[in-house]
Parts: structure tokens; C-alpha cells; sequence
């Protein structure tokens, strides 16, 4: 635990689907635990508060779908590029917003399908990331939930990755980014395409690296 007193702010809402208050609730204990005061807003309006944003250690996202304005994604913008760690999962952080190109640009990557419910499949670890705060210890690990196939920037650090393989909608198997971070200004980005259900997070490896990855976005 530790002594200094950090702000964390969860923002949860749109699609249920992703139980964004279930799912955000198991990390508030290991928040706090890790010396975040946390507060939970369940409004984009947050994001043009910009006095609260620029004294936020960590943005905690779990909004899936929605529609963002222009002057509430300036406002997350200009807070990451400040400092303040950007971070979530699944559904929350990249299958929303889809028609903010600026909100895509922030994130480095966009939702774009998954096949028909869930599947069992290996989430791979960089190899040559393995020292990475987020991975270091860890090792591949299998999970049974949705894979993601998404449109991500090329300038993302990818940590972890899935397969897709050949079939009738591609000709060769794919590699597809999984886990990634990502810098903009002074502040980190974190995203990681697993978590659409919570017990998702029962797997200790999914566990451990979204906890890591919290921690590694924040100022």
C-alpha cells in the first residue's frame, strides 16, 4: 500500500451489457488499497470538468457504446496529454464512442466485431514485452469470452495478442492486438480487450495484468 493519497475516477455507464458498475466494482478495493481516493461519475460531463481531470491521478473507464461530444472528449484529451493515466477494458474503452475519431486516436484502437458468442482461445504474450510492469512474471493464459477483432493504430505498444485463424472470412490466420499501451503528451494509456463478463477477471492472469495496467497508466 502506499502512503500518498492519489485521485481516481471511474467513469461507468452506457450499454448494461458489460456490467459497467459490476465490473468497475471489483477494482475499487484494489484502488484503494493502493492509496487512491476514488470518486465514480456516471456522466460524460465529467470530462469537461476540467479543474477535477487535472487533479486526477487515473481515469478508470467503463462506458461502452454512447456518443461523446466534441468539448467532453477535448476535455479527456487535454487531461491525458497533461498526465492524468487513461485506462480500461473490453467493451468500456474501446467499443465506445464509435463516431469520435478523436476519441479513437486517444485510445489507439476501435471495437470492430467478435464472432458469435464466446470462445475458448489463448491470449499470447509478446515475447519480447515479457519485462514490461504490466507482464512481467506472467505467461500465456487461455480464457472463455469474446474475442475482439479491431482497427488499431500502428503506433500502439502491443503487450498481448490473440489468434484469429483462416476460415471462410480470411484466408490466413491473423495476429490481432489484445493487450496494449500507449502514450499521449505526458499521459499513458492502458487497454485491454478482455473483460467482457466479470468472472472474466477469475482468471488470475487477467486479473493481474488489468490491476498492472491500472497502475501503470496512472501519473
Amino acid at each position: 500500500m502506499t502512503t500518498d493519497t492519489r485521485r481516481a475516477l471511474v467513469v461507468r455507464g452506457g450499454w448494461a451489457g458489460h456490467s459497467p458498475v459490476e465490473t468497475t466494482d471489483l477494482f475499487l478495493p484494489f484502488l484503494r488499497d493502493n492509496g487512491y481516493a476514488v470518486e465514480i461519475a456516471d456522466t460524460l460531463d465529467v470530462y469537461t470538468e476540467a479543474a477535477l481531470l487535472a487533479a486526477t491521478d487515473l481515469v478508470v473507464q467503463c462506458w461502452t457504446m454512447g456518443e461523446i461530444s466534441k468539448e467532453q472528449v477535448a476535455g479527456l484529451t487535454a487531461a491525458v496529454r497533461a498526465g492524468t493515466g487513461f485506462a480500461g477494458w473490453h467493451g468500456g474503452i474501446v467499443d465506445a464512442f464509435r463516431g469520435s475519431v478523436d476519441y479513437t486516436l486517444l485510445t489507439g484502437g476501435q471495437f470492430l466485431m467478435h464472432p458469435h458468442g464466446y470462445s475458448d482461445h489463448r491470449v499470447t504474450l509478446v515475447e519480447d514485452r515479457a519485462g514490461h510492469p504490466v507482464l512481467a512474471g506472467l505467461g500465456d493464459f487461455d480464457v472463455h469470452t469474446e474475442k475482439y477483432w479491431m482497427a488499431t493504430d500502428p503506433s500502439i505498444d502491443v503487450l498481448a495478442t490473440v489468434e484469429f485463424e483462416a476460415g471462410e472470412d480470411r484466408e490466413r490466420p491473423v495476429t490481432m492486438p489484445a493487450v496494449w499501451t500507449r502514450t499521449s503528451g505526458a499521459g499513458r494509456v492502458f487497454v485491454s480487450a478482455v473483460g467482457h463478463k466479470p468472472d472474466d477477471f477469475d482468471v488470475p492472469e487477467v486479473r493481474a495484468l488489468t490491476e498492472r495496467g491500472l497502475l501503470w497508466a496512472s501519473r
